[in-house]
């Protein structure tokens, strides 16, 4: 593939370059390049034959228009939010993403954040330190004991099912996208242990509600007050979706009367687009809230990384270079 040129607009890891470059292709690197700087090369020689991205640039209509040479796109991680998907197929250009390779480490992040809250490992370890010997406030919670649900059961739905299998806990799933679920299921599920349930079941019956859902219109800001009551149980809240799925605000509050008993939140509301970092925060009622989840007891929060492994890191690319050199 001589004369085909790929730019690297965000670093990932070397593996997937060194097998473009195998196959013939010149990588470029562009972790500097801003939107314009990009657009303007198009113009220029050599080409924008092919994007690899995570997050930091969004390549919207405009951005796509400009770059008339574009063959393919390639997303290292899950979500295609930062991407117009729509314009991109009009325009032929094919979009690869890779999240075979941080299914894994997803599922056992969350698992790992659910484990900590039910037994309660946070402050037991502070209460040590603190020189205080509280047995009895930290009794935990068994997983068995507990109806796990999944909402939305994708690639990392289902890890997180995987990893649930050896726990004996019930697992509900629902995916209102998935061919044969929705309210009234009717496929057997993937694995003998989760059951495909409508979203009626679901609400009745999950004690853990564990977020999988990409970030889209439908989507943002759908777990609100309104939705935080469909649940009959007070439930652990889990999300390593994206952190704009859930609105802090109604999460504090069903976190203070008791609709949500715990929350584990590897992505916050108030994350930019890029995922970098938290620039979300401009606002008063915006701060107030975020300090107001930072200093809640029963919140644990991580800076998302769930899927931030140094296994998944060499899979993200691994992942990529199979599906561009098999196309």
């Amino acid at each position: 593939m001589a004369g085909f040129h790929v730019w690297f607009l965000d670093s990932v890891h070397p593996a997937l370059e060194e097998a473009l470059t195998g196959a013939g292709m010149t990588c470029h690197d562009a972790t500097k390049l801003t939107r314009e700087q990009l657009i303007h090369q198009a113009k220029n020689t050599p080409s924008v034959h092919a994007i690899v991205l995570r997050s930091r640039i969004r390549l919207d209509r405009d951005v796509l228009n400009a770059l008339p040479d574009l063959k393919w796109i390639a997303r290292s991680g899950s979500g295609l939010e930062n991407i117009d998907l729509v314009r991109a197929a009009e325009l032929g250009i094919d979009v690869h993403s890779s999240p075979e390779g941080n299914r894994d480490a997803v599922g056992e992040h969350v698992v790992g954040m659910l484990l900590n809250v039910l037994n309660k490992m946070r402050s037991g370890d502070a209460s040590i330190r603190a020189r205080r010997w509280e047995r009895e406030a930290h009794r935990g919670r068994e997983l068995k004991s507990l109806t796990f649900g999944i909402l939305g059961y994708g690639h990392m739905g289902s890890a997180v099912a995987e990893r649930l299998a050896g726990f004996g806990c019930r697992v509900l799933a629902y995916d209102k996208y998935r061919d044969g679920w929705g309210d009234s299921p009717s496929v057997a599920p993937p694995l003998p242990h989760v059951k495909p349930v409508g979203w009626a079941e679901f609400c009745r019956e999950a004690e853990v509600v564990s977020l999988h859902l990409p970030w889209t219109p439908e989507t943002k800001g759908l777990v609100d007050d309104a939705w935080l009551e469909n649940f009959d149980k007070p439930v652990v809240l889990l999300n390593s979706a994206r952190g704009p799925i859930v609105q802090t605000s109604a999460l504090l509050r069903a976190l203070d009367d008791g609709r949500v008993t715990d929350a584990c939140l590897d992505v916050l509301e108030f994350e930019g687009r890029s995922l970098e970092g938290l620039d979300g925060l401009s606002d008063p009622e915006s701060r107030e809230a975020f300090e107001r989840l930072l200093a809640h007891p029963r919140v644990l929060l991580s800076p998302h990384v769930a899927g931030w492994t140094v296994e998944s890191y060499r899979k993200l690319s691994t992942v990529l270079a199979d599906k561009i050199l098999r196309q």
